[in-house]
């Protein structure tokens, strides 16, 4: 089996790599390392993430954001995911034009699995086919949680909260609207 890993550690990281210049990382080498003893169960991701950097260890070098790309990347190369995929705030560290790219892999993802996502970002969430807002009070004493999904209206007040901290005005609603017609306008894979 150890072997099978070696041969396959090539493929991998240059799949993985190709996801990592996608997902906002043009830059980026990756190395997958595979031990010599069998069954080969010693791998490591090996990433340099900016040029002239050497390849280390994926979890020495990377940081919140770069470390949420890899592993989106690596789950976007598998192709024998479960059915339905949780994403914890894939997004940790990271906005902007990378937050849009993650948030088009996610999608993209999404129409071959059921893709579960926790965000905070507003552009991961504007690619979502559904987005259910989940909040927390306190009744009696007690907290309670609730999730609800927004849609039409709802979601672009639920955007436009997202990104300015309220409601916010005609301009984060604006901001709100044009998310959500990217969303309509993502390639398909």
């Amino acid at each position: 089996m150890g072997a099978t890993r070696r041969a396959g550690a090539g493929a991998l990281a240059a799949a993985v790599q190709g996801h990592l210049r996608a997902l906002a990382m043009p830059h980026a080498d990756v190395m997958v390392q595979v031990g010599d003893d069998d069954p080969g169960d010693d791998v490591a991701f090996l990433l340099a993430a900016n040029p002239g950097s050497p390849l280390l260890p994926l979890a020495r070098v990377a940081s919140g954001g770069e470390l949420a790309r890899a592993m989106l990347a690596v789950r976007l190369v598998l192709t024998e995911a479960p059915d339905t995929l949780l994403f914890d705030e894939v997004d940790a560290g990271i906005g902007g034009a990378a937050a849009v790219a993650v948030g088009r892999s996610l999608a993209e993802l999404g129409e071959r699995h059921q893709v579960l996502v926790v965000t905070h970002l507003p552009q991961v969430a504007a690619m979502a086919d559904t987005q259910v807002v989940v909040s927390k009070s306190v009744i009696d004493g007690v907290t309670v949680a609730q999730a609800a999904p927004v849609d039409g209206e709802h979601r672009v007040d639920e955007l436009a909260r997202m990104l300015s901290g309220d409601l916010g005005g005609a301009a984060a609603r604006q901001h709100a609207a044009d998310l959500l017609r990217q969303r309509t306008r993502r390639p398909s894979g």
